[in-house]
């Protein structure tokens, strides 16, 4: 019986212990994929400040949601440029996409 205690013990780590090289985590584990981006608080005052000095060029409207357009600093915040309305202007959201892209 005491040889083959050890033997048992063995066999019982061994089945315990996870195959070297094999993840204990299932498939189904949720990964990020993307790295939480840091972004610095954009100015709501400079933004209505903007939209009041320029008209949306879908609606002509001076306050409100403008369809099909964002708004765009010319010179990026991340690249020292200023939050401030003649630092913006009117840009289409697929124009603003296609920006994001090589910024």
């Amino acid at each position: 019986m005491r040889k083959l205690l050890p033997i048992l013990l063995l066999l019982l780590l061994s089945l315990a212990a996870p195959a070297k090289g094999r993840s204990t985590h299932t498939h189904h584990a949720k990964r990020t994929t993307h790295a939480k981006r840091t972004h610095k608080a954009r100015s709501t005052t400079a933004r209505a400040r903007f939209q009041r000095a320029n008209p949306c060029p879908a609606t002509g409207k001076r306050t409100g949601a403008c369809p099909g357009y964002v708004v765009d600093h010319k010179v990026p915040i991340k690249r020292g440029g200023p939050d401030s309305p003649d630092n913006m202007q009117w840009q289409t959201r697929e124009a603003a996409k296609a920006k994001d892209r090589i910024e």
